[in-house]
């Protein structure tokens, strides 16, 4: 491989690390959030107020989760693109032609020799991807799609959150990002990068956070 193609994966790897490490985990950890959320008659206006607090929080928790979720999958698209231009301008092979995220994961593995299948990796970056239209268009075939996907980021019953938006349930807003879920994703794209990477001691097993 040319010096930029051999280099990129070494360099893009960390810069997904760093992200996650000085700015998701840390105010993902600073968010108060309530492990389950108290239902029935309240006692006290306190008690409401307490209540109503605690549905806030939980909410803010999952925006935020999926807010970090964009952005992560939006960074990983804009390393696979410019992995694939350099790959492109040295000459090794026509990435011209990679359209859409799904296309662009899957030229990029070929030239790397990567299985995606492996370890789950392109299932993990593909659902990453979709989570990540979602979040940003709401319903739609993403959404129908996720739901064939992960139907576990979906629980109705769940004690532990409220949807605080009024009127029809929407199944877009009630898509759950926990962190467990920004680490599968995070190490999903850091292993891909140390699968690209040619160089000497390439990590491709890194882990974040609770892992």
């Amino acid at each position: 491989m040319t010096s930029t193609v051999g280099q990129l994966p070494r360099i893009v790897q960390p810069n997904l690390s760093r992200f996650f490490e000085r700015e998701i985990h840390p105010v993902i950890e600073s968010l108060p959030a309530s492990p389950v959320l108290e239902g029935g008659e309240a006692s006290s206006l306190d008690q409401v107020l307490d209540r109503a607090a605690a549905q806030v929080d939980t909410y803010t928790v999952n925006e935020v989760a999926k807010a970090f979720t964009l952005t992560l999958a939006g960074l990983f698209e804009r390393q696979l693109s410019r992995w694939a231009r350099a790959i492109q301008d040295s000459g090794l092979a026509d990435m011209n032609g990679l359209c859409g995220f799904e296309t662009l994961l899957g030229g990029c593995a070929q030239q790397a020799g990567m299985d995606l299948a492996l370890h789950g990796l392109g299932e993990e970056l593909t659902q990453m991807f979709v989570v990540a239209n979602v979040v940003r268009h709401g319903e739609g075939r993403s959404c129908e799609r996720l739901r064939t996907l992960a139907p576990d980021l979906w629980d109705e019953d769940a004690g532990d959150y409220d949807d605080l938006l009024p009127g029809t349930v929407v199944a877009s807003e009630h898509v759950r990002i926990r962190p467990a879920d920004i680490e599968r994703y995070l190490r999903a794209a850091t292993r891909f990068w140390g699968f690209a990477d040619p160089l000497p001691l390439a990590v491709t097993n890194a882990t974040y956070g609770r892992a």
